[in-house]
């Protein structure tokens, strides 16, 4: 837009500042629609068409790719809580086994405990 196509008009002048209005001139009517490239031949349309079609095949290719690896990973996850759980179950069964083998020694100490007690009182009781 050239310095011709405005137009200024003051409206105040004070010491506080101006006001002035901006008049600009009419565009003249120029085409809506942008001007038409060069014509293109079938051959051309097909090669973009071809084109096309391989970024497409490449882009889904790259997606299943993708997907295949994302599949991958959650089975390796999987895979690896299953041991993990494995291993806890191992690690409990052999803590239960522990402990039921603790009780029975704790059992069989508190019996004798219990004999040894019974044959000190035995011992000692004054002969009649």
């Amino acid at each position: 837009m050239a310095a011709s196509d405005i137009q200024v008009k003051e409206l105040e002048n004070r010491a506080s500042g101006q006001a002035f209005e901006l008049i600009l001139k009419s565009v003249p009517g120029y085409p809506l629609s942008p001007p038409k490239g060069k014509d293109l031949s079938l051959e051309e349309i097909q090669k973009r068409l071809e084109a096309a079609k391989e970024k497409s095949k490449s882009h889904e290719a790259e997606v299943l790719k993708q997907l295949a690896k994302k599949r991958e990973h959650e089975k390796e996850v999987l895979q690896k809580g299953t041991e993990e759980n494995g291993v806890t179950k191992m690690a409990e069964e052999k803590l239960a086994r522990r402990t039921e083998a603790t009780k029975r020694t704790e059992a069989h100490v508190a019996a004798k405990e219990e004999e040894h007690t019974a044959e000190e009182q035995r011992t000692q009781r004054p002969c009649r």
